[in-house]
């Protein structure tokens, strides 16, 4: 073994560790950030950073008040709302970080924050929620979502994106840990980066979502208003079945679109705030997921409130919901559709109807999602794995 590794602080000696914790960048608090608040409240005394900081302050409150130390990305123009379109900028923004006096580097990547800059004697822990998805394996679609398929600005992204690659690959070997939040994104890593990874999933906050028994007559879906959320799927589907009543929480720029496709029995209530998510979460009959994710928060916080899950069967929701064909020998939370079409979804939600899926049991397996294990998970992972034993 080599020893230097055995330099990593045990939890014992974390608070007088030098912890840095590094994040893609703070604009909304989504799943990557109920992630990186666990982290803090794991290592209290870290010092933040990210590309740029314009969380709001309720928000704020949720990573216990920490304000992130940023990039030159913070100060150019119309960064609060186009800070994506700076990313050919980001890997040289990332490693103007000065993290020499820190013993610990913790980064929280979906894009870029794995790529800061570590010397011998520091310890990088990546949480990789996925290596940067728009430049590898799901390059084409973006480009076709975002109208690059052809001309001057689809070769331009082109190129960019081929120098992300090269600059992710090779950043990979600044990291000494991986850990992934899904078994499908270790996969990914392993393929990207060709190196293996430990699985802690996602945490969860089960104990904010109550148990409901009594559901009413409606499907419910919520998400951000993007083209892999695949939303607009979900509303053709309910235009075909005007008997089945849908409910849609979110936001975005995909939200004119869905307001075309929606029929009468489609409510759209747009951007929600938390306790009205989770009241319509508790009442939904099932609830609705199109998109291929990496781990998926939503479907687990609906089967935390006794709700199922109809799903899309691909990625990291293979792993949070248990589908009817596993529930030969675990009871069902789910069941899944095995293509993003509308014949699929509605023959799913069909098949669905005619089957009885208890809410305890959906409650009972969304508690192994909890903040705790998600605690518990990472101390094995850092502290008691072969390469990183202490004592």
């Amino acid at each position: 073994m080599d020893q230097a590794l055995l330099t990593i602080p045990c939890v014992t000696q974390a608070r007088t560790t030098r912890v840095a914790i590094i994040h893609d960048w703070l604009v909304v608090y989504g799943g990557a950030e109920r992630v990186l608040r666990e982290l803090i409240a794991i290592y209290p005394q870290a010092d933040l950073f990210a590309m740029v900081d314009f969380l709001g302050e309720e928000d704020r409150s949720k990573i216990f008040g920490k304000r992130a130390k940023t990039s030159f990305i913070q100060r150019l123009p119309f960064a609060k709302t186009k800070y994506r379109s700076y990313l050919p900028f980001m890997p040289l923004a990332v490693e103007q970080f000065d993290l020499s006096a820190y013993d610990l580097v913790i980064s929280s990547s979906y894009a870029v924050a794995k790529g800061v800059l570590t010397g011998p004697d520091q310890r990088h822990i990546c949480y990789c929620h996925s290596p940067v998805r728009y430049a590898w394996d799901l390059q084409h679609q973006y480009l076709r979502e975002g109208g690059l398929t052809s001309g001057l600005k689809s070769a331009v992204a082109r190129i960019v994106l081929h120098y992300v690659r090269l600059w992710d690959t090779r950043t990979a070997a600044g990291v000494d840990l991986f850990i992934a939040n899904s078994a499908y994104i270790a996969r990914r890593i392993k393929k990207v980066y060709g190196r293996e990874a430990v699985v802690v999933h996602p945490p969860v906050d089960v104990a904010e979502f109550s148990l409901r028994i009594d559901k009413e007559d409606f499907y419910f879906t919520a998400s951000r208003m993007v083209p892999y959320k695949r939303i607009d799927l979900i509303v053709q589907a309910f235009a075909a079945m005007p008997a089945r009543r849908l409910v849609v929480i979110g936001d975005g720029p995909e939200m004119p679109k869905i307001a075309r496709l929606a029929g009468p029995n489609v409510t759209l209530l747009g951007y929600q705030r938390s306790a009205v998510l989770r009241d319509y979460m508790q009442r939904a009959r099932a609830f609705v997921f199109a998109a291929e994710e990496d781990f998926g928060i939503l479907p687990v916080e609906a089967q935390a409130c006794g709700t199922p899950v109809i799903a899309y069967g691909k990625g990291g929701v293979l792993e949070t919901v248990v589908g009817l064909a596993a529930g030969l020998c675990r009871a069902p939370t789910g069941l899944f559709f095995a293509e993003q079409t509308v014949a699929s979804l509605t023959s799913a939600i069909e098949t669905f109807e005619r089957t009885d899926i208890g809410p305890h049991g959906c409650r009972a397996w969304a508690e192994g999602f909890g903040r705790e294990v998600f605690r518990e998970g990472w101390r094995h992972a850092v502290y008691e794995t072969n390469v990183y034993a202490l004592a």
